[in-house]
């Protein structure tokens, strides 16, 4: 899960923010979209106590960066 954003310079000689974050916040499904994904489903399946550690840890990363992505969206 990755955060759509654009970067412009040229946005910066007009004294604009150059990064602006396209992406919405996250509305706390992560996982139900994982699921959505063979790959994940069948890592549930085979491997479940890992797998439920892992969509832990990718969830909290994927925060992560969204709020620095979002912080360096409201810095001009």
């Amino acid at each position: 899960y990755w955060p759509l954003y654009r970067y412009n310079p040229a946005l910066e000689a007009e004294g604009k923010n150059p990064f602006s974050l396209d992406s919405k916040e996250p509305n706390g499904k992560y996982r139900e979209f994982l699921m959505g994904e063979t790959r994940y489903a069948a890592l549930t399946r085979t491997f479940p106590e890992v797998a439920d550690q892992l969509f832990t840890e990718a969830e909290a990363a994927a925060m992560k960066r969204y709020k620095f992505y979002k912080r360096l969206a409201t810095e001009v």
